[in-house]
This record gives C-alpha cells, sequence and structure tokens, in this order.
C-alpha cells in the first residue's frame, strides 16, 4: 500500500488569546459550533487546583471543580468570552460533549463537592451574532451517570456509540448507547455491548479512545504485580450499522 510510505507532520501553533482567558484544568471538553457562517470553540467544565487565595499546607494539592462557566474561543481573531448561565450551577468533569452546528450536548460527568455522578443532560445553543455572541441552555431528561467514557462515530451523520467509562467509583460501565444528534434534538438507545473479554469484565480499570469511524480503542491494566509501566492488555472493538 502506497499509503504506508506517506510522511505525516503533525504541528501544534500556540495561539495568544485576549479577554476572558480559561485557568490551566483537566477534565474539561473543548467543542467546535457553526452558525451563521462562522465558527467557534466551546470550552466547558473541568477541574484544577484550588485558588492560591484558598491554598493552605493541608490542602495544597487538592482539586475542585472549576467555575461552571462556558468559555467562547474564536480562534481566527484570537479573543475568548466567559459567559454564566443559570441552568449551570455546578462543576463538571470527566462529561462528554457532542456537537452538531449550533448546539452542543454535555452528558453525565462527576461533580467533585458531592462526590456524585448525577444523569444530567444540557443542550447548550450558540448564535454567533455580529458583536456578541448569544448562548442559552437547556436542562433535558433521560441523561446519562457516566464519566470517562468514549464517543465514537458511526455512520454519515451525527450519530456515536457510547462505550466504557464509570457510573461509580468502583464500577465500570459496561453497557453501550445509541446516540443520534439531528434538527429535533438527542436521541439515545440502549445497545447491546459487545461480548467482553474476562480480563476486562474483571478489571477496576479501563480507558481508551476513539480511533476511525466505528472504531474505539480500549485498555486494561494487565494486572501483574508489581504492574510495569507498560503492561496493558489492548483491545480494538468495531462497531457496524445494521441495513
Amino acid at each position: 500500500n502506497c499509503g504506508c510510505n506517506r510522511k505525516v507532520i503533525l504541528r501544534c501553533q500556540e495561539k495568544e488569546l485576549v479577554g476572558d482567558l480559561p485557568e490551566a484544568r483537566y477534565g474539561h471538553t473543548l467543542s467546535v459550533v457553526h452558525s451563521r457562517g462562522k465558527t467557534a470553540c466551546v470550552l466547558f467544565g473541568g477541574r484544577s487546583y484550588m485558588h492560591p487565595s484558598e491554598r493552605t499546607t493541608e490542602n495544597w494539592n487538592c482539586m475542585v471543580d472549576c467555575p461552571p462557566q462556558i468559555y467562547l474561543i474564536d480562534l481566527e481573531f484570537g479573543c475568548c468570552s466567559a459567559h454564566t448561565l443559570p441552568e449551570l450551577t455546578g462543576g463538571q468533569s470527566f462529561h462528554l460533549a457532542l456537537a452538531r452546528e449550533d448546539c452542543v450536548y454535555f452528558l453525565g460527568g462527576h461533580i467533585a463537592s458531592t462526590d456524585c455522578r448525577p444523569p444530567r443532560l444540557f443542550r447548550l445553543h450558540v448564535e454567533l451574532l455580529l458583536g456578541r455572541p448569544l448562548l442559552s441552555c437547556e436542562m433535558l431528561n433521560d441523561g446519562l451517570s457516566i464519566t470517562s467514557a468514549i464517543a465514537t462515530s458511526i455512520g454519515p451523520a451525527h450519530e456515536y456509540i457510547i462505550l466504557g467509562g464509570y457510573q461509580s467509583d468502583s464500577q465500570k460501565r459496561m453497557l453501550c448507547t445509541y446516540v443520534a444528534l439531528d434538527d429535533v434534538g438527542i436521541h439515545m438507545e440502549p445497545r447491546e455491548p459487545p461480548e467482553w473479554s474476562s480480563e476486562i469484565s474483571q478489571s477496576r480499570t479501563w480507558f481508551g479512545g476513539t480511533l476511525e469511524k466505528g472504531s474505539a480503542l480500549i485498555a486494561i491494566p494487565s494486572g501483574t504485580n508489581p504492574t510495569p509501566t507498560d503492561a496493558y492488555y489492548f483491545y480494538q472493538l468495531s462497531f457496524h450499522q445494521e441495513g
């Protein structure tokens, strides 16, 4: 295959931003929305160190959820704005974000202050108007209690399979969920999971990410004691639409 000889060069360019800049964080999501011929990035959630004014010797390394603000980033002009919406009342980390056109759906997530995974589902609507963007948020029913999950795209439209992740600190989420985004909204249906191997079923931890369309990679510790840093089992999962 001549494609195997192609040289791929990746470049990372730092972008200077002005305005309301988000603090350093992890466990957040970054989505892309399109509205009125414009494009913007939506950053939400995540976890960071406590504010310097609140840190003491005892809690120096404690992590807290970032304030529930929406950051809208315009990469073309290098500006960033923060938006506070009344529907977003608490921090949210390790959630999923699925975007279609001018909407972003936030599913699940963990709240550090209460140590819980509420089955939350929000729909954020972004209008990139001239001057100042207009944001609105709506809480929807039938969310998912899930963290650190994988969403892999299937089919030609905005269709996904959600797999992996956790439904509690000690319990992996072994089910799969089909998700479709359209003009009406979001639709979710349970789907039969793959036949998990005994290593996956018995492992307390797992992680991974999406590969090409309809494919995901899952890794679990090998279980050796002590565990070398590279002792993992890797599994590739494939999903196909029927009909």
